[in-house]
C-alpha cells in the first residue's frame, strides 16, 4: 500500500480513475492530489460546476478534500484538489472531573 496518489490524466471520468487506483493501492488514511481538467469533463457547463461535480464524486468514494485550487493563470479551467482518503474518526477526548 502507498501513502500517496497523485493522478493526472486527461479522461471524464477522472474521478472514478483515482478511486479504483485507491481502492487497491492507497492505504487508509492516505493522501490525494487529483488536477481535474475541466474541459475533458464536460466543455458545456462552467469549469466551477464541474469542478464542484468531481469533488462531490470524490466524497462519495470515500475521498476527504483539504484544499482546492485553480491552476490559473498557468492553466486555464484546471484545479488541482489534495486531501485524505478513509480518513480515521476522530475520537472524542473524556475528561474526567
Amino acid at each position: 500500500m502507498v501513502d500517496v496518489i497523485f493522478s493526472d490524466v486527461a479522461q471524464p471520468d477522472q474521478a472514478r480513475i483515482l478511486a479504483l487506483n485507491a481502492s487497491y493501492f492507497l492505504k487508509n488514511g492516505g493522501h490525494f492530489v487529483i488536477s481535474i481538467k475541466a474541459n475533458c469533463i464536460d466543455s458545456t457547463v462552467p469549469a466551477e460546476a464541474v469542478v464542484a461535480q468531481e469533488v462531490k464524486k470524490l466524497q462519495a468514494e470515500q475521498f476527504k478534500p483539504s484544499e482546492q485550487v485553480t491552476l490559473e493563470p498557468f492553466e486555464q479551467d484546471h484545479a488541482c484538489v489534495v486531501g485524505g482518503y478513509r480518513m480515521p474518526k476522530k475520537q472524542k477526548v473524556v475528561t474526567e472531573s
